[in-house]
């Protein structure tokens, strides 16, 4: 079954570099790692986006996760990454066969990051297929992975 999959990761900042090159940089929010599986519509990718402007990642007052990253004045950092699309169940080669062709991962990954900006969420940016450098400062930490295929929730992890 095809699923766009995202791992947001709540960051004190992050930023993504392509030849030496800041293409892409926020404070506070969230870093969004986007891979698309052959198959997917652009209707996953918005799904995607309103869950992630819907969680409740950031503090406020003695709660830590009460408030969205819109509620918390934070940005969004989307960063294309197929390898999220790996599967390395057999052998040490992983496998990229479900992720889908360049071509239609781009427009789905785009689509993502319009409709989070949409919502009026700052939004920056990797570069599509560039060989790109991710640096960040992970606040928490608090990771999660949404799976379109899950519904828009999957597993938790953190700290």
């Amino acid at each position: 079954m095809p699923a766009v999959r995202v791992v947001l990761q709540r960051v004190a900042e992050a930023r993504v570099e392509v030849q030496g090159e800041v293409v892409g940089a926020i404070g506070a929010g969230l870093l969004a790692l986007v891979g698309v599986a052959r198959g997917d519509v652009p209707a996953d990718a918005v799904r995607l986006a309103r869950k992630t402007l819907g969680l409740r990642l950031f503090p406020a007052g003695d709660r830590a996760f009460e408030v969205p990253v819109s509620g918390a004045g934070g940005a969004v950092l989307v960063v294309s990454q197929f390898t999220l699309l790996g599967d390395a169940r057999r052998g040490n080669r992983p496998s990229w066969a479900a992720a889908a062709p360049p071509e239609d991962a781009a427009p789905l990954v785009e689509a993502y990051a319009d409709a989070l900006a949409a919502a009026g969420v700052a939004v920056a940016r990797g570069r599509f297929g560039a060989h790109m450098r991710v640096s960040l400062v992970n606040d928490g930490p608090v990771t999660l992975l949404l799976d379109s295929a899950a519904g828009g929730g999957a597993a938790a992890g953190g700290g």
